[in-house]
């Protein structure tokens, strides 16, 4: 499955539904495909997603591949998040609600 993000304040934002649904959850949605954020609450999903992914990141080894062959293509999430970080700062500045849906 995959994941559209989009926002009047932004281009949309195609990701992998697992890596969605992760980042969702990190911005304190319960992960439902598809939903919404109204815009008078998206300055708090992007606190959330901020330091979510702040402590993952201080988290020993907690977005390192286990499989010395997957190095070299590993991605972090923090990595994977900007563009959704970017796409909720437009949103702010914007004033825009932002929704999500699946592929289908």
């Amino acid at each position: 499955m995959l994941v559209i993000f989009s926002s009047q304040a932004s281009a949309n934002i195609t990701m992998f539904g697992d890596i969605a649904v992760q980042l969702l959850k990190m911005m304190g949605h319960s992960g439902t495909v598809p939903s919404a954020i109204l815009a008078k609450d998206v300055p708090a999903a992007l606190t959330n997603l901020e330091a979510a992914l702040g402590v993952a990141e201080q988290q020993p080894g907690s977005e390192e591949p286990t499989d010395d062959t997957e190095e070299t293509s590993f991605v972090s999430l923090s990595h994977r998040a900007l563009p959704l970080i970017d796409l909720l700062k437009a949103a702010i500045k914007e004033e825009n609600n932002v929704q999500w849906t699946d592929n289908n």
